[in-house]
Order: structure tokens, then C-alpha cells, then sequence
């Protein structure tokens, strides 16, 4: 069997999952979840995670196995995901990796940078610095000290001016030296990529489809036994779409239909986000788009086989 590995993005409610399971079925593969907040036990509803029919036919992994109370990072999907990879292989089997996190797909096709860790009264330090003396000045700095930089980083982009100058201060390596020896674990030609282009119009109307079945499943309960939980505010989980809006609902602040439109709008928002990142760090992945299941099918099998 060759070796090959079907990563599967595109916007939220676009029918990856559909996609997905019908490529497993093809290709005697397992699924894996590639999206960052299908990764946690207690919350099913808001973010759409594969329903008991889709994980009775086809084995999916890496879904619901980590609490909403854990700090959860891409360099711990990472190693999770490479370990599943290869032991499928072993089993001579496909993975089909599926979801909307990009830089997920990123770490994966690119590998992770591993940079030390900085510590934060260091970072403290050059925010400070920043904050002092404004990004022109303290671009001419950076690039003293690290003449690399300018070749990547623009004289306007003040984070990214900020990492490179922490990293070269706090390791005296370039950030840019870190990039350059990153690589992935697996060869280029291993990967069949496949982003689904869907339409604007048409996702919006799926993403308000998607709202109105998640209040008929039971959305407001999953929140409040959420909050019940008393989850640190600086976790991840608390970014996951709808907990604000239906907490905003249930504080009285805003009626059912208001809450219902902000998760809409915020949706929307996000899908616009996964689409810019696919034009500025997906330019190899096929742009593929059917309005129907089985020509999507065929569609992506003519690509990757």
C-alpha cells in the first residue's frame, strides 16, 4: 500500500465531515479530528462534533478526549496526531485528517517551530520597550540586532516585530534560524490536500441551519453545565462560539433571538478568517467545491488517487 496521508479543510459547515466519512469508506482509512475545539469532552452541540451514526460507521479519533478545564496546545495535537499516523499505517490504513484549525494543517505539513521558552517578565520586558519607544524606532532595533528580520518581517507589523526581537534577545538565534530547520515528519508527496471552496451565499445559509438545529439539540443546557464547571477565564474553551452569546441570554442581557444572531454573525466571521488563512498559507491544497455530496466525492478522488 502507498503511504498517503487526506487532510481535509474547509470553512465551518461546509460538509467535511460528510466528505470525510465517505473517503474512509473508500479508502478502509480512520478519521481524525484537526479542529481545535472538537478536542473536548463536555461540549458536543457548539461545536459540532461528528454525532453516535458518523462515529458508529467509521472509527473516528481525537474527538471529546480532553477536558474544557486543560490548556490543550498544536505542539500537543501534534504529537498526538503523528503517533495515530503511523500507527495507522502499521494497520495499513488510511488517515484522513479533517477539520477547520489551519494552523493544525500547518504544523503538520510544515512542522513545528520549537523555540524555547521565553519567560514572561522577558516578554514583559520587550512589550515595555515597544510600548516606549513605538514600532519605527523599535524596528530599526530589531533589525540591529537581528538583520535577518527584515527580509520577512514588515516595518508595520508590530507582533511579529515583537517575537522576533524577544527570541533573538532571550536564545541569540534569529527566529528566522528556528523556521529555516523546522520540518515536517512526513515527505511532501505523502500529503493529498483538499480544501473545500464552498460559496459565501451558501454557507451562510447552511451556518444559520447549523444555529437553529444546535438550540433544537440542546445548546443552552450544554452552557449551563459549562458554567457549572467554573472553567479559568484564560482557557481556551471559553473562545468556543455561543458560550458568551447564551451566557449574555441567560444573564437576561440580551433576548433568544439576539443570541442566536450573534453566534450567526460570529460564525460567519470565523468562516471569513478560515478562508483568508487558506488563501495566504493553503496555495498547494486543491480548491474543490460540488454542491453535492457524490460529485464532491469523485471530485476529490480524481485529485488524490
Amino acid at each position: 500500500m502507498k503511504k498517503k496521508i487526506i487532510l481535509i479543510a474547509g470553512p465551518t459547515a461546509s460538509g467535511k465531515s460528510k466528505l470525510a466519512i465517505k473517503l474512509a469508506k473508500f479508502f478502509n482509512g480512520e478519521i481524525i479530528n484537526a479542529d481545535s475545539m472538537q478536542i473536548y469532552k463536555e461540549i458536543s452541540i457548539l461545536t459540532s462534533k461528528p454525532n453516535t451514526q458518523d462515529i458508529k460507521t467509521v472509527k473516528h479519533n481525537l474527538y471529546g478526549f480532553c477536558s474544557v478545564k486543560n490548556n490543550f496546545s498544536t505542539g500537543h495535537w501534534l504529537k498526538l496526531v503523528i503517533k495515530k499516523i503511523e500507527k495507522l499505517w502499521q494497520k495499513k490504513r488510511i488517515p484522513i485528517i479533517v477539520g477547520g484549525t489551519g494552523l493544525y494543517f500547518k504544523a503538520l505539513t510544515d512542522g513545528l517551530v520549537e523555540i524555547p521558552n521565553i519567560l514572561s517578565k522577558d516578554r514583559k520586558k520587550i512589550r515595555d520597550l515597544h510600548k516606549r519607544i513605538g514600532q519605527k524606532s523599535f524596528f530599526s532595533q530589531l533589525i540591529k540586532i537581528d538583520p535577518i528580520a527584515k527580509k520577512f518581517i514588515s516595518p508595520h507589523d508590530s507582533q511579529r516585530s515583537m517575537r522576533a526581537y524577544e527570541v533573538k534577545k532571550f536564545t541569540g538565534k534569529s527566529l528566522f534560524e528556528f523556521i529555516k530547520k523546522t520540518k515536517s515528519k512526513f515527505k511532501k508527496n505523502d500529503f493529498k490536500k483538499v480544501f473545500i471552496n464552498f460559496p459565501r451565499e451558501l454557507l451562510h445559509k447552511q451556518i444559520e441551519k447549523r444555529v437553529d438545529r444546535m438550540f433544537k439539540e440542546g445548546a443552552i443546557d450544554e452552557v449551563i453545565k459549562f458554567n457549572k464547571m467554573k472553567v479559568k477565564k484564560e482557557l481556551s474553551s471559553n473562545k468556543i462560539i455561543g458560550i458568551k452569546e447564551i451566557n449574555d441570554y441567560l444573564k437576561k442581557k440580551i433576548v433568544l433571538m439576539e443570541a442566536k444572531r450573534l453566534i450567526i454573525q460570529k460564525t460567519r466571521q470565523y468562516a471569513k478568517r478560515q478562508f483568508t488563512w487558506a488563501r495566504g498559507h493553503m496555495k498547494s491544497w486543491e480548491m474543490i467545491y460540488s454542491p453535492n455530496i457524490n460529485d464532491l466525492f469523485n471530485k476529490v478522488i480524481n485529485k488524490i488517487s
